[in-house]
């Protein structure tokens, strides 16, 4: 019974040799001087001279998420779709089971816009309410250094 998994114990070692040698290798062959450019990071031959502006949005983990288990529910759907005459209705109430959480999901991630990638709206303040209509220029800005000039060009003249 043990002899069948003896290509995989095999397998294993052979692995863990490689590993342990190439990095043996690597430390008894490479020279170890370490200069600031070695160790500074390189991107594309490009020298930072700063960090990144902002984080890496969030929204793209979203949808790599996304991507990872629709993959997966593809990789259960075609089995069943080979063989879904045979499974009758049981295997169609088993695969909408299946699938509705991944459909919410997805619902779920539309309606929170995580899979919206166009510049974002801006919002008016006074359709959200934090500004009042009666607030305008003229009554919250307090003109200065206007003392003795005319209000207006129409009275200029």
């Amino acid at each position: 019974m043990l002899g069948q998994y003896l290509p995989l114990v095999v397998l294993m070692v052979l692995a863990a040799v490689f590993v342990a040698g190439s990095l043996a290798t690597s430390r008894l062959v490479a020279p170890q001087r370490k200069t600031v450019a070695k160790l500074a990071p390189y991107e594309s031959g490009i020298v930072p001279t700063r960090e990144p502006p902002e984080r890496f949005p969030v929204k793209f983990f979203l949808v790599a998420m996304s991507f990872i288990v629709f993959d997966i529910e593809i990789i259960f759907l075609f089995p069943w779709a080979t063989i879904y005459r045979q499974l009758g209705a049981f295997g169609l109430f088993a695969i909408l089971l299946f699938s509705a959480p991944i459909v919410i999901s997805l619902a779920y991630e539309f309606s929170r816009g995580a899979l919206d990638w166009g510049p974002g709206r801006r919002r008016d303040p006074l359709d959200a309410g934090i500004v009042s209509p009666e607030r305008t220029a003229a009554s919250t800005v307090r003109r200065v250094g206007l003392e003795g000039r005319p209000a207006s060009t129409s009275e200029v003249a």
